[in-house]
């Protein structure tokens, strides 16, 4: 089995069959059965796995190591043809054929003999050629099969070790360990060592376990490391470097240490006279008898933390021999000292001494030197005391002690220590673990908020490295001193610790084959037996066992968390999975109930979760131990004091106790020790001769500090007669005195089957009713009380107990020292009763009894509930109490029962003090001897009854125990049958008790059963029937399982009889139930009380119950949930007469639960209260208000700045009487009225106030207003400091300078600017006491722009109005006012950022007069465009397209015209519809405007666009005069006439004169020519006046005709022989001819007409013609007005075709486009020429 391999084979990569593939397996299948070949001489051990025998054998191993040349054996290696090794055969035999053929061979062999036989008989040769030939090819198809098979064995062998890297890792290894060295004085010497690991080790050196600093020993040390070589170097040795040197070697795998020695030796002559003398030859000490004195001792010593102490002792041996060196040894509470840095031992030869460097108070204890020689050891003691080094801090607490290490994992370190005595005044808040990675000296704080519990995970560590540990302790007024430094500790699991302490076994040549791990890439399984190992408030620690299937890699894990009554399971450590089977969760919520669960992860992915773990209420688990009792003092010597006292009660993990004296009437408290002792007495030592001291004792454990023993009586300090005790402390004693426990508790056995079997016959008979087979979920609760005697007191003990035997230890164990002699023996002599009435309980025969004495005895009794040491009377008939019964069996497991019985009905008068158990064995129904089961009385009603024999039947009897004796035993139980229980199912609970009845309710509590089954008990379930209902009424409580171990059963009928059972369930189901409880009857007692609550005038709330019918035996018994209160640091109980009050020392939400209180001695007295948390808010709130009366403020205290800058502090108090006083606190320092305070207290209102005149430096601090009224107080505190300070300061200040500065004219609103919506920007402030001297000045950049003189107003407004704002604008504006009284200003800032906020403004408001974006088209393309109210050259628009920026080009453009901005988009396409935007840049949002071109809009657009363009090109190509003629031509007869003018038309136009509208032609009168198809002339030669008339030229073409005309007058006059000629330019004007005089082109009149074109597409306005009065000339107005005229003028710049001016300018500025206007037509005046 593979349980029995070693786990260097299990690790092997060949250990099971998981590796192999199917097709593998299989041809390893055909190989077994058909192989031919076979090492069957191999003696190899062969091992068998599932029916499988692998064998195998290394050939080369066995004939390098041989000696002796043998037969060469068969190897199993596979080689290619070069001889090289490619893998190796696994053999596998079938069957029982270890040795010898298989059955292949065995066939291979028949075959062969037949061959033979038939070649003897037949000789062809064919026939033994196909013979050999089949033979041949059988053998190379096997070998291929072989060859193939070991190829993929090494394959995947070599795929494991690549994936599997831990094969690769390993931990270091000292391949060459350091040596010892023996060396002179100063001489130098090496020690250097080799080590081997991956990765690479981190190596340091020690010296007597103190790491070495090179560093800090500069020169004195040095540290080598070269290819894996290490040394250390020391120089110059001297005496002190004797040493033990460690080399300590560390990786993430594990750490390994190597130890060296360095003896320094002196040259002679120079030996020190304090060392002893080197012996000279052989010395020779058998036959002597040495005596051994110890004198000039140590005394009692004490010290403090820090300082260097030496304890020294004489050393006399006789007879003395000179060579003889005796053994020395120093103990520390009997623990053996080794030499460290703390402790430093010497030997003188006659003299031993004892260095402690540095005391702590780890130091303090019992120090003794041991002498040892050959003829025995002599041995002194003296303890030693360290008081606390003084504090950094006054009042804080002493430095906390002991820190140690425990449970180190990859993932965390437990740290623990121990709480100090001196916690300075003030109780402690907590404990920071501070955290320092070996080689270092950086110190990390490991919490961040001080934990209480002296106990703390430190997380975030890195796997492999070592670490040292420290605490401090804090309390309100610091920080301690650090503890003392823990020894290092490595954070690695404990597995791979102890792997790397051990060896690896050699390689065995054997592979292992198995079919047990699971192949690679599997997700690993769910993790099991997930617990919770440690609960606190500050932190919960789990810990699981890996899964069963993992997969061949490592598995890290995942921790879930899950609130109680949610199914929301979170994931704790998302980040970094945990690696060790252990994790520690902070951050839980105090008092919520969690439960928990564990997810394992690989490279395959994540598993299924465990079962969580049952419902975990975070909290302290552990509870402070209960106070110690009962402190007595005893005189001692001269200057100490032994104290004793009685034990904690209820102690759980106690660490030991602290004592206190104080001299009495001092009320000062010294600790006595500041080490924790775990003895119950102490001697107290350096107190002072005569006084008198009173003591006190408390004790310590991990979760605190308990409270005080009550004092002690004074004792002076006074030596006894006779002496003291010698120094030292008592033997250790157990609880209140005694040498041991009354019970002792050993763990819980649990079977480990699951298989679900049939009830055994113990639980058979034990049981009534049939277990409800139903399956629930949850977690149940262990048992953990159960006794069980310890096998070694067992055997110590085995004398006979019977009946007799119980009472001289028990008389011992409860009788205090302060009993008399007398009483002892009687109750000695008491115990020798042989016989009580079962009846009566009464002693009724007595062996040798002293008469009186035991009269005497029966009036006294030791109540050890109350762990009183004085004796009680009791009455004088108390008797043994009657025999238990009902036993049942709980458990049973191979080797023991677990038994449970039933508290006896009469008690005898005294409360049980325990039970004896007996058993016997029954063989064939023959009942044997009875057999002690303990020896000591047992508490619990459950005992687990061990070593008894499988398979065999028992049975029992129990007797119980009291004062009085031990009665009677009970008959005998059942006969049981002791085998292990398997049953899934849990077993019954016992132990039903019922409590606080009531008419209608009653409370049922049981324990938890002690046999769980498979799985945790998870859940309860009550059944309830009256008594006398058959048994098939019985009917549930609870329809859902209770985790709970009691439960209120409500709504019983009155009066009725009623019985009640409890069964347990698990995961596999419900088991059995238990016994039945006795009839109760549901009715409420006369004279039944409730529990009360009630909030004194100080606040304490107590819980209070009275009961009037008290026996002299009763007492209360408090419980918290059901369980008795044992520790009163949260709970103080107070009992008087026949009333008890429970009182909350510091109620908190721990406190919530069900408190009940049980009156024992009577008939089941008993109530309880539900403490809820509301109702634990309520009372908080009650005590709060009882305990601190408040004075009611409606307003806490303010501050508020007053005229002139002053400053008042005020509150208002609700509500005060007349007798109420304030008093004014600054600083802590009391303030009174003055000239710098002005205090008003008005009772009336409640107003309080202090006035201030300012504020200086010296005011920064804390003011503080306290009220009182008789017994209410209260106080408000305002802080005034730093920045708070500054700026109420400098608000004071500017208040009071503002106050002076409003005494002149002065600015009430300082100069800001307005933008109007014209976009005009108005500079304003608001001016105030102004009068009529007063000016005010405008500057800009220092320079006076606007002066306003006389301003006649008190209070107004002035304006500085700039109309259209520009760059040029931008500056630095200020305003002065000034006059007698003084002078104001005001500056506003409009450069830069200024400047850019107001045109931002400017900007918005251009942008909402936009108009709505629309579209027009032109004869180019498609125009977008809007119109804004005003535009600015600095404002910045941007055009989108489908909401992109639009980048433009030479098709589509922008620009500005007027107040008009456009996006033209010259020859558009489909492309280019979509939706369109303007956006208005204001520094802010912005602004668009947008449209959507598309569509109709787009198709509307385009046709006109395709219009417009025809109409374009017809317009440009039509014939037309370009140059216009003059309207009249007056010339003299007789003259020539030349009129010429440019005609332009594509094609060219056909040109036709006419006179009086007759066409005329070309003659050589006139002259009529068309040249260049540009210039058309009209000259007459001889004007005569025949030629006068009305003239017109007409031009025509395919696009157009049009016409011009001119009239031409004759005058007489004298001729002229010139020829006046007349041309016009392209505008229409008259231009001279070359021959016209000069004095003539002087002339201004020229002829301007307006073109008529008949047929133009161009509209012009219509003139009117207006007579000028004044100059007589002809003006031409427009007859439509002006507005009529603009809107027209803009409709036409809109159609105007696109210039390229306009085009090239995106953006270009209004100033720089000339806004089209109407054509103005002027009449041309009538030019005339004369002679």
């Amino acid at each position: 089995m593979s349980g029995s391999l070693p786990f260097y084979q299990k690790h092997h990569r060949h250990y099971d069959h998981g590796y192999r593939s199917r097709e593998t397996e299989s041809k390893l299948s055909q190989y077994q059965t058909s192989s031919r070949y076979t090492a069957g001489s191999s003696t190899s051990a062969t091992r068998t796995s599932r029916g499988l025998k692998v064998s195998s054998h290394s050939g080369l191993e066995a004939s390098r190591l041989s000696p002796v040349l043998k037969r060469a054996k068969p190897t199993y290696l596979a080689v290619d043809k070069e001889n090289q090794i490619i893998g190796y055969v696994v053999p596998i035999f079938r069957g029982s054929q270890e040795f010898g053929f298989s059955n292949t061979e065995e066939a291979r062999v028949r075959d062969t003999s037949a061959y033979m036989a038939r070649r003897d008989l037949f000789t062809s040769g064919l026939e033994m050629e196909r013979s050999e030939q089949i033979s041949r090819r059988e053998a190379m198809r096997e070998s291929a099969e072989r060859i193939s098979l070991n190829k993929r064995i090494h394959e995947h062998g070599e795929h494991f070790k690549r994936m599997n890297e831990d094969s690769l890792m390993h931990a270091p290894e000292f391949v060459i360990k350091p040596r010892s060295h023996t060396v002179w004085e100063k001489q130098c010497v090496r020690l250097h060592c080799t080590v081997s690991g991956w990765p690479d080790p981190r190596v340091v050196w020690y010296k007597n376990n103190v790491a070495i600093d090179p560093i800090g020993n500069a020169g004195k040390y040095k540290l080598e490391s070269r290819y894996s070589v290490h040394s250390l170097e020391i120089n110059r040795c001297d005496f002190d470097d004797t040493a033990q040197y460690r080399v300590s070697a560390m990786n993430s795998k594990g750490e390994l240490s190597a130890y060296a020695s360095v003896v320094v030796k002196r040259f002679k002559g120079e030996i020190d006279e304090s060392l002893p003398s080197p012996r000279h030859g052989p010395v020779s000490e058998y036959g002597i008898n040495f005596q051994t004195h110890i004198v000039d001792k140590f005394g009692v010593s004490f010290g403090r933390e820090g300082e260097i102490m030496s304890l020294g002792c004489t050393v006399i041996i006789y007879p003395a021999l000179h060579h003889y060196q005796p053994e020395i040894q120093w103990y520390r509470d009997d623990v053996l000292l080794s030499p460290s840095k703390w402790n430093h031992m010497h030997w003188s030869g006659d003299r031993a001494t004892l260095t402690l460097t540095h005391l702590n108070k780890e130091d303090e204890g019992l120090y003794t030197l041991r002498v040892t020689t050959k003829s025995g050891y002599e041995t002194y003691s003296a303890y030693v005391f360290v008081k606390d080094a003084d504090a950094e801090v006054e009042r804080a607490p002493g430095a906390p002690l002991d820190v140690r290490c425990l449970d180190a994992n990859k993932d965390y370190i437990i740290v623990t220590w121990k709480q100090p005595a001196v916690d300075g005044g003030d109780s402690i808040l907590g404990y920071f673990v501070d955290r320092c990675e070996v080689g270092t000296n950086h110190w990390i704080q490991c919490n961040d908020t001080p934990v209480k519990f002296a106990r703390f995970p430190v997380t975030g560590l890195v796997e492999g490295r070592s670490y040292l540990f420290r605490v401090r302790a804090i309390n309100k007024s610091g920080m301690s001193r650090p503890s003392r430094i823990s020894e290092p500790v490595a954070a690695m699991d404990p597995s791979d610790r102890a792997r790397m302490r051990g060896t690896s076994a050699p390689w065995t040549g054997q592979i292992i084959v198995t079919e047990e791990e699971p192949a690679e890439g599997v997700v690993p399984g769910r993790p099991l037996e997930l617990q919770v190992t440690e609960a606190t408030k500050n932190y919960v620690v789990l810990s699981w066992s890996p899964p069963g299937e993992k997969g061949l890699e490592g598995v890290m894990y995942y921790v879930e968390k899950c609130v109680s009554g949610t199914d929301s399971w979170q994931r704790v450590n998302t980040e970094i999975p945990v690696k060790s089977p252990r994790f520690a969760l902070f951050d839980l919520a105090e008092g919520k109930s969690y439960s928990f669960r564990v997810r394992c992860c690989n490279s395959a992915g994540v598993g299924e979760p465990s079962d969580p773990t049952e419902a975990i209420t975070v909290g302290d688990k552990l509870d402070i131990p209960s106070a110690p009792s009962k402190v007595v003092p005893t005189r001692n010597t001269d200057t100490s004091v032994v104290v004793s006292w009685v034990a904690s009660s209820e102690a759980k993990e106690l660490v030991g106790y602290y004592i206190e004296g104080s001299i009495v009437g001092s009320n000062v408290w010294e600790p006595c020790n500041n080490k924790p002792v775990k003895a119950t007495r102490f001697i107290c030592h350096g107190l002072i001769t005569g006084e008198k001291y009173v003591f006190r004792v408390r004790a310590v454990n991990a979760a605190g500090l308990s409270q005080f023993s009550p004092e002690s009586e004074a004792v002076e300090v006074k030596a006894a007669i006779g002496g003291g005790i010698p120094h030292g402390v008592l033997p250790e004693m157990g609880p209140g005195g005694n040498t041991g426990q009354l019970t002792e508790h050993r763990p819980r056995w649990t079977g480990t089957h699951e298989t679900v079997q049939s009830l055994p016959d113990t639980m058979q008979k034990c049981s009534k009713a049939q277990a409800d087979t139903e399956a629930r979920q949850g977690a149940g609760a262990a048992s953990s009380s159960l006794t069980q005697p310890n096998p070694v007191d067992s055997k110590r003990k085995r004398g006979k107990r019977g009946s007799v035997s119980w009472a001289p230890d028990l008389a011992k164990d409860l009788v205090s020292e302060s009993v008399s002699d007398s009483v002892s023996e009687s109750l000695t002599d008491i115990v020798t009763a042989t016989h009580i009435d079962p009846v009566t309980a009464e002693i009724q025969g007595v062996e040798t009894v002293n008469e009186s004495h035991a009269q005497q005895a029966r009036k006294f009794s030791v109540d050890t509930s109350a762990n009183r040491d004085t004796a009680t009377p009791r009455r004088e008939s108390a008797a043994s109490p009657a025999p238990p019964y009902g036993i049942t069996v709980l458990e049973c497991v191979c080797d023991s029962m677990v038994l449970a019985w039933k508290q006896p009905s009469f008690i005898g008068g005294a409360d049980i003090t325990g039970y004896f158990v007996d058993y016997r064995e029954v063989i064939d129904g023959v009942p044997g001897k009875w057999h002690e089961a303990n020896i000591k009385a047992i508490s619990e009603r459950a005992y687990r009854v061990s070593d008894l024999k499988e398979n065999k039947k028992y049975q029992f009897q129990v007797r119980a125990a009291n004062m009085a004796g031990v009665g009677i035993p009970s008959l005998p139980s059942n006969t049981f049958l002791c085998e292990e229980w398997t049953i899934a199912v849990p077993g019954p609970p016992h132990d039903l008790q019922v409590r606080e009845v009531r008419s209608n309710s009653l409370v049922l509590l049981w324990k938890p059963p002690v046999y769980q089954g498979r799985d945790p008990v998870n859940g309860f379930y009550v059944d309830i029937k009256e008594e006398d209902a058959p048994e098939e009424v019985w009917r549930g409580v609870n329809n859902k399982a209770t985790e709970k171990t009691y439960i209120k059963i409500k709504n019983l009928k009155e009066g009725e009889r009623f019985v009640f059972r409890v069964r347990a369930q698990n995961k596999a189901g419900v088991g059995e139930c238990s016994d039945v409880t006795e009839p109760v009857l549901a009715l409420t007692k006369p004279g039944t009380k409730e529990i009360e609550v009630d909030v004194n005038d100080d606040g304490i709330i107590s819980l209070n119950f009275e009961y009037g019918d008290l026996t002299p035996d009763s007492k209360f018994v408090w419980s918290k949930n059901y369980e008795e209160i044992t520790d009163q640091s949260r709970l103080t109980i107070e009992t008087k007469g026949n009333k008890s009050k429970a009182i909350f020392n510091t109620p908190g939400e721990e406190d919530i639960g069900i408190y009940s209180c049980l009156v024992t001695h009577t008939d089941g007295a008993s109530s309880s209260y539900t403490l809820s948390e509301e109702e634990l808010k309520r009372l908080l709130e009650v005590s709060h208000d009882h305990k601190f009366p408040i004075i009611p403020l409606k307003s806490e205290l303010a501050v508020e700045l007053l005229e002139k800058g002053k400053v008042r502090f005020w509150l208002q108090a609700d509500k005060i009487s007349a007798n109420g006083k304030v008093d004014y606190i600054f600083n802590e320092k009391a303030l009174s009225q003055g000239e710098k305070y002005k205090m008003n207290f008005d009772k009336n209102t409640g107003v309080i106030e202090m006035i201030m005149e300012s504020l200086t430096p010296a005011d920064e601090g804390t003011f503080t207003f306290q009220l009182q009224d008789g017994k209410a107080t209260n106080q408000s505190s305002l802080v005034l400091i730093g920045d708070v300070f500054k700026e109420l300061q400098k608000e004071s200040e500017f208040q009071k300078k503002e106050w002076v500065r409003k005494q002149g004219p002065h600015f009430i609103e300082y100069l800001g600017y307005e933008v109007t919506p014209e976009c005009c920007v108005i500079l304003k402030c608001k001016v105030g006491n102004m009068k009529k001297e007063t000016s005010a000045h405008w500057y800009k950049d220092g320079r006076e722009i606007k002066s306003d003189e006389h301003l006649g107003f008190t209070e107004g407004v002035l304006k500085l109005e700039i109309a259209q704002i520009s760059k040029k604008d931008a500056g630095v504006y200020e305003v002065v006012l000034k006059d007698d009284r003084g002078k104001d200003t005001s500056t506003l800032n409009l450069t830069d950022q200024g400047f850019k906020d107001l045109m931002n403004e400017v900007f918005s408001f251009i942008a909402n007069s936009s108009t709505p974006l629309k579209i027009t088209s032109t004869d180019q393309g498609i125009r977008l465009y809007t119109f804004v109210s005003y535009y600015n050259d600095l404002l910045q628009v941007t055009w989108h397209y489908k909401d992109s920026a639009i980048a433009f080009s030479d098709r589509i453009k922008s620009g500005v015209v007027g107040e008009q901005l456009w996006l033209q988009i010259t020859e558009p396409t489909e492309k280019d519809m979509g939706k369109y935007a303007i956006e208005f840049n204001d520094g802010k949002g912005g602004l668009r405007r947008t449209v959507e071109l598309s569509g109709q809009a787009f198709d509307d657009a385009f046709a006109e666009f395709q219009r417009l363009k025809a109409a374009a090109v017809a317009e440009r190509s039509r014939a037309r005069v370009a140059g216009g003629l003059p309207d009249v031509v007056t010339i003299q007869e007789g003259k020539a006439l030349n009129l010429t003018c440019n005609i332009s038309g594509d094609p060219v136009p056909e040109v036709t004169w006419l006179k009086n509208d007759k066409e005329i032609t070309s003659d050589d009168h006139c002259i009529l020519k068309f040249s260049s198809g540009k210039f058309a002339s009209f000259t007459i030669t001889g004007v005569n006046m025949s030629d006068s008339g009305k003239y017109s030229i007409l031009v025509k073409n395919k696009y157009g005709t049009e016409s011009g005309d001119f009239t031409l007058e004759i005058t007489e006059g004298t001729p002229d022989l010139g020829v006046t000629s007349y041309s016009t330019d392209a505008e229409g004007n008259v231009v001279f001819g070359p021959n016209t005089p000069k004095e003539r082109m002087k002339t201004t009149v020229t002829g301007i007409k307006k073109q008529k074109r008949k047929d133009s597409v161009t509209k012009t306005l219509q003139m009117e013609k207006v007579e000028d009065k004044d100059k007589g000339k002809a003006t031409v107005e427009p007859k439509a007005s002006d507005s009529e005229q603009t809107e027209k003028a803009k409709e036409e710049v809109a159609e105007q075709p696109l210039t390229a001016d306009q085009s090239e300018a995106p953006e270009q500025p209004a100033d720089r486009v000339e806004e089209p206007g109407p054509v103005a037509e002027t009449q041309p005046e009538t030019w005339s020429e004369s002679n």
